[in-house]
């Protein structure tokens, strides 16, 4: 598509504004043109004037602002909305502070490889360093976070700068790239050249060169503005398996007799669709563990779903596939694989596939290429082709004695409050079965990412490798507006609620209604059971048992405090809750829980 902003007249090497001058339009009609055409939907923001022409321009086009409490959550909602819609998330903020409050959003964007364009206001081109407000050396801060950085210096450099992060971002592994606008990049020329323009006729030979040079300035900052540019999608470049690295893979899977597959996140990635990926996992027929995004890639209840035991299992694998997933400190750096396995790997990023390789595992054959498109590709090559039924039996009975022994402890009785495991139990019971989960805690969220069960793919978000606390709210918030049909929970801490709690008041204001789940236990509890016992002190672990009920209740939403007392109308609580969400409430369960123990995979109360 072509955007129609007018010509530009070429003389030589010069370029005029051909009477332009007087033109309403600025940049940020430019980028909201770009951002149309590449099917951005929603834009994330904490608004600055440095950004408001962006803004204005989007909403005119029919793209949805949405405005957060922090710029942190508007990243993570750009977050969210990325690994859920398969198109870039886009958050948008003021330079400066606006900007740093971001870093830790961005990444945790890059290690969880999500596509996300970060667009951020600076201070005017010919200010920058001299001291304007919030000006500081942006591109230096996100340089090692992004794939890609720039600064737009003309506003004809607007819509392929635009174009190339875009593309970029969705590139091979995909990732943040970040973009900043001098603000008089955004705003018409007759407002920038007020600003520009000297106060009075100058004076003397030094006032003359002054006005000269900052007339150059402004007619090369505006020069080509407005001329017809080619505004759709770039190519996107996605790194595949060659056919002789798939059907090697075909030989070896077709010879094991106890096969594993470890699926991660890059599983979840364009172009291949989830449902496709859960069709080609079906028809392989080989048990599987899911981590990350990829949880509820086989439904709820799939018998090739095995979600406990995972360390015993690959002791006893003779070939693992490791599709996506990472040899870091959650596979203990590669130590727990069986160095008599065959072990194919396959990942976008040559880094990650072969992560600690040279130290505790060899991969038997290394694939530097998308995921999702290599296992379709590898159940093709092994149609027909059965595994013996006794292996992943075998493991869904192992799942089973430990889920079973899980129950039982979820029914003792804790010193005080409730048993936070039953909650859960009952929680995964009551939930919808269009529910998406959004993990943001530690304690409490690791005994939830063993009870709770994703109804299907993309419905599981929690931060990724980097371990963020935070991401709660913001990953709420994207996933509501991507499925507003869907019942988004929110699973918290009382530790990690502190990040988000005031999100309440985007939910209410944006009209997202979400549950958010607070396992409350008065402690950072994941911390103080180590810090105890190594060092003798509870020092900074300890926090309260906090009305957060009232503070939902403060920002618009409904809150509901919930105590052992309560215990026998739980069941009743949370479907009047639901009822609320569905009626358009954010809604808060403030739920007074015990300690609880999460540790590979064991439980104990």
């Amino acid at each position: 598509m072509k955007s129609h902003c007018g010509t530009v007249d070429r003389r030589g090497m010069k370029m005029t504004l051909q009477g332009k001058t007087k033109s309403s339009r600025h940049g940020g009609e430019s980028v909201a043109e770009v951002l149309r055409d590449h099917g951005i939907k929603f834009v994330f923001t904490l608004v600055g004037g440095h950004i408001s022409p962006i803004l204005v321009a989007c909403e005119k086009l029919g793209i949805r602002i949405v405005d957060t409490r922090h710029e942190a959550t508007a990243v993570f909602a750009a977050d969210a909305v990325a690994r859920l819609s398969g198109t870039v998330g886009v958050a948008a903020v003021t330079a400066g502070p606006g900007l740093t409050n971001t870093v830790t959003a961005v990444k945790n964007a890059q290690m969880a490889e999500s596509p996300l364009l970060l667009i951020g206001g600076a201070a005017a081109t010919l200010l920058q360093g001299r001291g304007a407000l919030q000006d500081i050396d942006q591109l230096s801060l996100f340089k090692p976070l992004c794939k890609f950085c720039a600064s737009v210096r003309s506003v004809r450099k607007i819509v392929p700068t635009l174009r190339k992060a875009l593309a970029i971002a969705q590139s091979g592994t995909p990732g943040p790239v970040f973009i900043e606008f001098p603000i008089d990049t955004l705003y018409p020329y007759h407002v920038v050249e007020k600003e520009f323009s000297p106060k009075g006729t100058p004076k003397g030979i030094m006032g003359k060169i002054t006005a000269w040079y900052l007339h150059n300035h402004l007619t090369n900052l505006f020069a080509g503005a407005w001329e017809v540019r080619d505004i759709s999608p770039l190519p996107v470049h996605v790194p595949q398996a060659t056919d002789q690295q798939v059907q090697r893979c075909v030989e070896l899977v077709s010879r094991a007799k106890k096969p594993l597959i470890l699926l991660g996140s890059q599983a979840t990635l364009p172009p291949t669709s989830a449902d496709d990926i859960r069709k080609a996992l079906e028809s392989l027929g080989i048990p599987c563990f899911l981590g990350g995004m990829s949880r509820g890639m086989l439904g709820k209840d799939s018998p090739l779903h095995i979600r406990q035991n995972r360390r015993d299992a690959l002791k006893e694998a003779d070939l693992l596939l490791l599709a996506g997933t990472v040899c870091d400190f959650r596979l203990s750096y590669g130590r727990v694989l069986n160095r008599r396995s065959k072990i194919i790997a396959v990942n976008r990023d040559k880094t990650q596939l072969l992560k600690n390789s040279d130290i505790f595992w060899k991969p038997t054959v290394a694939i530097q290429g998308d995921v999702g498109s290599f296992l379709l590709r590898l159940s093709k090559g092994l149609a027909g082709h059965k595994f013996p039924e006794d292996w992943p039996q075998n493991l869904k009975d192992g799942d089973r004695v430990k889920e079973k022994a899980n129950r039982a402890k979820a029914e003792e009785k804790t010193e005080r409050h409730l048993n936070p495991l039953k909650v859960l139990h009952h929680v995964d019971e009551l939930m919808s079965e269009d529910s998406i989960i959004v993990a943001d805690g530690g304690d409490f969220v690791g005994s939830a990412a063993y009870i709770l069960k994703p109804r299907g793919p993309l419905r599981w978000l929690d931060p990724g490798a980097f371990g963020t606390l935070g991401v709660g709210g913001g990953f709420a918030l994207g996933a509501k507006l991507c499925r507003p049909d869907s019942e988004v929970w929110i699973v918290y801490g009382d530790g990690s609620l502190g990040y988000t709690v005031a999100e309440f008041d985007t939910f209410t204001r944006h009209k997202t209604p979400v549950i958010a789940l607070v396992g409350n236990d008065a402690c950072w509890s994941q911390i103080s059971r180590e810090q105890v016992p190594l060092l003798g002190s509870n020092v900074a672990c300890d926090l309260a048992f906090t009305d957060y009920h009232i503070v939902a209740d403060g920002y618009g939403g409904k809150g509901h405090l919930i105590g052992r007392e309560d215990e026998s109308q739980f069941e009743e609580i949370v479907k009047q809750a639901q009822r609320e969400c569905r009626e358009g409430k954010a809604v808060l369960l403030n739920v007074l829980i015990g300690k609880t123990n999460f540790r590979d995979g064991s439980i104990s109360v």
